[in-house]
């Protein structure tokens, strides 16, 4: 063999070898990248531009795969989490949407209607926490003409939504008339004292507990604990029986008839102080 082709072939085992070992170098590497970056997420997007306040709909949103690694908690990863919302800034396509940057769509019963906040504070007072769809009682303390007056101002109240801080309880948007905003927001500004109770909200009938049971209804008879039955309201007395039985030789007195008057009982008359 000649001493150039078998150098010639030196070479090229060489340079196989070495780049055999470089892809394999390469493919270590790319796959200790992708253990150091996780397993992949899917985010949403903006798919074309999406007006600001408008509610979002899901042919406006395209998934995109990211390393889970860089895959921020702001980031949103479920469209159904995005459902009945809107965005606060405009949105161009290809813009990812972050938790920071969407709200709940503000939706009324009626168009007349109109959400007002109302925060905890010391002249307001919730007396338990709320949840959407609930429904309030709104009482005041106030003076008037120089008296303290406590009176019932709304009832039956909706809410709309609930407003919490680091999950704790903060407040409420109430869903009121527009006629009737004036007037609660006065009522939140310049009232000693407002508080809201939670009303109920009618499903279903609540069950009395022993010892606070109905009394009974006028006209049954119900058994005491004495077994006798109470008497109902125009009905008349039962006479009265004699459970002793007769003495020996002492006959039985015959039972008065109703047709034949009876002597009117004779009664003490009692004294008038007033003479």
């Amino acid at each position: 063999m000649l001493e150039s082709k078998r150098r010639a072939i030196i070479f090229l085992t060489l340079s196989l070898l070495l780049a055999a070992i470089a892809g394999f170098l390469f493919l270590q590497k790319i796959k200790d990248m992708n253990e150091q970056l996780g397993e992949m997420v899917e985010i949403y997007v903006a798919g074309r531009d999406i007006p600001s306040r408008s509610l979002i709909l899901p042919d406006q949103l395209e998934p995109r795969q990211i390393p889970k690694k860089f895959a921020d908690d702001s980031y949103v990863t479920e469209m159904a989490s995005l459902q009945n919302q809107v965005t606060v800034v405009p949105l161009s396509a290809g813009d990812i949407i972050t938790k920071n940057i969407i709200k709940p769509a503000t939706t009324v019963r009626d168009q007349n209607n109109r959400l007002v906040t109302v925060y905890s504070s010391g002249n307001i007072i919730f007396d338990q926490q709320l949840e959407a769809l609930d429904r309030v009682d709104v009482i005041v303390s106030h003076k008037a003409g120089g008296q303290p007056v406590t009176e019932v101002f709304m009832k039956d109240v909706p809410v709309a939504m609930v407003a919490k801080s680091n999950d704790e309880f903060r407040g409420v948007a109430l869903e009121i008339p527009f006629e009737q905003v004036p007037a609660f927001i006065h009522q939140q500004h310049y009232a000693d004292v407002m508080r809201i109770l939670k009303a109920n909200v009618g499903q279903g009938e609540l069950g009395i507990p022993q010892p606070f049971e109905q009394p009974p209804q006028e006209g049954t008879q119900t058994q005491t604990e004495t077994g006798e039955t109470p008497q109902v309201p125009g009905e008349q007395p039962a006479p009265p029986t004699s459970t002793n039985p007769p003495a020996a030789g002492q006959q039985t007195p015959p039972a008065p008839d109703a047709g034949t008057p009876q002597a009117p009982a004779q009664t003490t008359p009692v004294p008038n102080p007033g003479g």
